[in-house]
């Protein structure tokens, strides 16, 4: 429901994160705090610049939008857009839609190599181990020697391969939209992904979820990746086809570790909770300690942008 205060200038800003726990916001500019409660803050038709609330949901992103009717740059707090997509034809021409490149990176990296070297090295079993105080000892691959395979090389995925090179890692290969050079070297185009997969112990998946990447690793991708490797998705839960991987992990085929799946959140009695040989963290690849300092941030120098007029940074399309 819609608060009945009085509207305020076209210069208000929706921020998730209360003002006065920021610094280096311009002045001039009336920020608003809303992180996705029913009541809205002030008239939406007054916002000019839309912070949508971190990890609430489509639902809550989009439900604002159609009154937005002055805004000029919608903002979100995530690396990918594909929550507010849905809303985005409500909006007025000339919009700009921005991510949160730089917020993530750090965090979501730092969750990969977890996963990777926790489920290499069996530390789901051993925990049930401690549970039950049993010894398991045994032996258990490493990352060492492995060929890795990062599908989706963007600011996440270079910041994965960041981390990946002290573990001496036998070969790292770079997949993205379409190919390009690098300083480690190429990056692979997604149709070249059938000669890749074959030789890959472990692939990677920071890829964006859009219409080229939903169902990307479906029945065929599985099964070309090699007998005992492991798949790790740090993107979205719907560019994987769950039943797919569902009959391979049944199999004792391939291995997997998630922080993102389809369904998400992932309801009690799913399989996949009980899928042989695999991992699952609840979404958790930017929920740190490192988010908040990073966001504020963003924010305040994207806004310090838009109070001067200046063109803002991580531009994804401007609508039309």
């Amino acid at each position: 429901m819609t608060s009945t205060r009085t509207p305020t200038s076209a210069t208000d800003v929706w921020l998730p994160i209360a003002a006065e726990e920021m610094e280096g916001l311009p002045e001039g500019l009336n920020h608003q705090f809303w992180d996705g409660g029913r009541d809205y803050p002030a008239d939406p038709a007054n916002c000019a610049f839309y912070v949508v609330p971190y990890m609430k949901g489509a639902e809550v992103a989009v439900r604002p939008l159609k009154a937005m009717s002055a805004v000029r740059v919608v903002q979100t707090l995530s690396a990918g857009i594909d929550h507010v997509e849905p809303g985005l034809g409500l909006l007025p021409a000339g919009v700009r839609l921005c991510n949160a490149k730089g917020v993530h990176e750090a965090s979501t990296a730092e969750l990969t190599l977890a996963l990777i070297l926790a489920s290499l090295r069996g530390f789901p079993g051993f925990v049930r181990g401690q549970d039950t105080e049993e010894w398991r000892s045994g032996f258990y691959p490493a990352l060492a020697d492995k060929s890795v395979l990062i599908v989706g090389y963007g600011s996440i995925g270079s910041a994965i391969e960041d981390r990946l090179e002290p573990f001496e890692c036998a070969r790292v290969a770079r997949v993205a939209r379409s190919a390009r050079a690098t300083g480690r070297g190429p990056v692979h185009a997604l149709d070249e992904l059938p000669a890749l997969l074959p030789g890959a112990d472990i692939v990677i998946l920071s890829t964006p979820l859009n219409p080229s990447t939903q169902g990307l690793v479906d029945a065929g991708f599985l099964a070309a990746m090699p007998d005992g490797a492991l798949l790790v998705n740090v993107a979205r839960g719907p560019v994987v086809d769950t039943a797919a991987l569902l009959s391979e992990l049944g199999s004792g085929r391939l291995r997997a570790a998630l922080d993102v799946t389809n369904p998400e959140p992932l309801p009690p009695g799913h399989p996949l909770w009980h899928a042989p040989h695999v991992l699952i963290t609840p979404h958790v690849g930017g929920s740190t300690s490192a988010f908040l300092p990073r966001a504020k941030r963003l924010l305040a120098a994207q806004l310090a942008r838009f109070a001067a007029g200046q063109p803002v940074d991580n531009l994804v399309l401007t609508t039309g």
